[in-house]
């Protein structure tokens, strides 16, 4: 198949090697090629060479992050099975029986979210394990994403990858830069307050640790919560002492809703909401306007 060919193209492409022998559902082959359709659009906005069938587990992750900022769970679950289909039948990228992971929708994940208060995210660390709460503070601190934990590491020890970035960033505040491996393959920084850097280094691991969160692979330079066990710990501890949770991803509707009242005193709400953007790892600022509800 040839690389220049249209989304559409390539993607009817893959679908005609799989009706019939893999698939027979008419609706199924439909919203499959509809799906593979998005995701071969995705690979020529990327630059990333070879279309449809360049297309590997790895880059099917770092696609499924990306659009779960944009859609809800269903949807991404169809286009990760078609991803998974054309893998496992057609481009013999994933082996029969192996599995793209499952991918949490973020947009899913905001709508249902609200902001906690810092008194209350202050309640939340207190009720957790110490190594918990260290997470929960970082992450309403930073804004950061529960997978994002388990990827922290000093600045000067990774290199951010070039994004824009506007001079009201982190603006107000003062820390020590950090960067975390964020959705869709973004490694971005992260600005942390002096006292909580310093409580952190405290539990840098003599080596990375191997940590496998949901499927995926990570290596953890500090001995901290995160991913999905974190994110059960913050629900559970909210739970006990507040009465009701709503979820690690509350940590992040925080640090939105801060960050934008800290901001909108020397700047305009669009710039605010810009400037915000990039330190959450947004791709567009419409993204977080949702945090803002």
């Amino acid at each position: 198949m040839a690389t220049f060919r249209a989304p559409a193209a390539q993607a009817a492409y893959i679908m005609k090697a799989l009706q019939g022998h893999h698939l027979r559902s008419v609706g199924t082959v439909r919203n499959y090629e509809q799906g593979l359709t998005r995701v071969a659009e995705w690979t020529q906005r990327e630059r990333l060479p070879g279309g449809l069938r360049a297309m590997t587990p790895e880059l099917a992750i770092r696609y499924l992050e990306q659009r779960g900022q944009e859609v809800g769970q269903k949807a991404l679950d169809m286009e990760r099975q078609a991803m998974q289909a054309m893998m496992q039948h057609v481009t013999g990228q994933l082996a029969h029986g192996a599995r793209i992971p499952v991918i949490k929708s973020e947009q899913a994940q905001v709508l249902t979210a609200r902001a906690y208060t810092a008194p209350q995210v202050a309640l939340i660390a207190a009720a957790q394990t110490p190594r918990h709460g260290l997470a929960t503070e970082l992450a309403h601190a930073a804004g950061l994403r529960a997978h994002e934990l388990l990827t922290l590491r000093r600045g000067e020890e990774r290199a951010a990858d070039p994004r824009p970035a506007l001079a009201s960033k982190w603006q107000g505040r003062e820390g020590v830069i950090y960067t975390v491996h964020g959705k869709g393959g973004l490694v971005r920084e992260v600005l942390l307050p002096h006292a909580l850097a310093i409580r952190l280094e405290a539990t840098r691991r003599d080596e990375p640790e191997r940590i496998t969160d949901r499927g995926i692979h990570y290596q953890s330079c500090y001995d901290i919560g995160g991913g999905q066990r974190w994110s059960n710990s913050v629900s559970a501890a909210s739970e006990r002492v507040l009465g009701w949770s709503t979820g690690a991803h509350g940590l992040r509707h925080a640090y939105a809703q801060e960050r934008m009242s800290e901001l909108q005193y020397t700047l305009s709400r669009d710039r605010a909401l810009e400037t915000v953007s990039q330190e959450m790892g947004h791709f567009r600022p419409e993204i977080t306007e949702t945090y803002l509800r």
